[in-house]
C-alpha cells in the first residue's frame, strides 16, 4: 500500500478487535440505525474468508438461515461494528472456506474444532517439565 495512505488511515484502523480467523464460529453485533433510534444487532455465522489489510481488511460471515445459506461481508475496521465475540475456535487447513458454499444441513457447518483437552494436556506436561 501506498505510504501516504497508510499514514492518513492509520488513525482509523481498530488495534484493539478480538483476534480471529477463518473457520471460527464467530457473533458479529453491529450497530443498526432505523430512523433516529439505534439498536445492536446480532450476526452469528462462522468465518469463511478474510481478505485485505489495514483499513481495506474484510472477513466473509456464513450462516444457514431457514435453509439457505446466507453470507455477509464485514470491514473489520468499521465503526459500524461495536464488538465480535469468538465462540468457537476451529482448525483448517485452508485459507478460504468456500467449499462451504456446496453442503447443506449440518455438513454447511461442520468445521474440525480444536481441541482443547490436548491444549490442556500440554500445558500440564510443559508445566511438569519446568519444575
Amino acid at each position: 500500500m501506498n505510504p501516504i495512505i497508510k499514514e492518513i488511515t492509520s488513525a482509523q484502523v481498530k488495534f484493539d478487535i478480538t483476534p480471529f480467523k477463518v473457520g471460527d464460529g464467530v457473533r458479529v453485533h453491529t450497530k443498526v440505525r432505523e430512523g433516529d433510534k439505534e439498536r445492536i444487532q446480532v450476526y452469528a455465522g462462522i468465518v469463511i474468508a478474510r481478505k485485505g489489510s489495514g483499513i481495506h481488511e474484510t472477513f466473509t460471515v456464513r450462516r444457514i438461515s431457514y435453509g439457505e445459506g446466507v453470507e455477509r461481508v464485514f470491514p473489520v475496521n468499521s465503526p459500524n461494528i461495536e464488538k465480535i465475540e469468538v465462540e468457537r475456535e476451529s482448525e483448517v487447513m485452508k485459507a478460504r472456506l468456500y467449499y462451504l458454499r456446496g453442503r447443506t444441513g449440518k455438513a454447511a457447518v461442520a468445521v474440525k474444532e480444536k481441541d482443547r483437552a490436548a491444549e490442556a494436556h500440554a500445558a500440564k506436561v510443559a508445566a511438569a517439565a519446568a519444575n
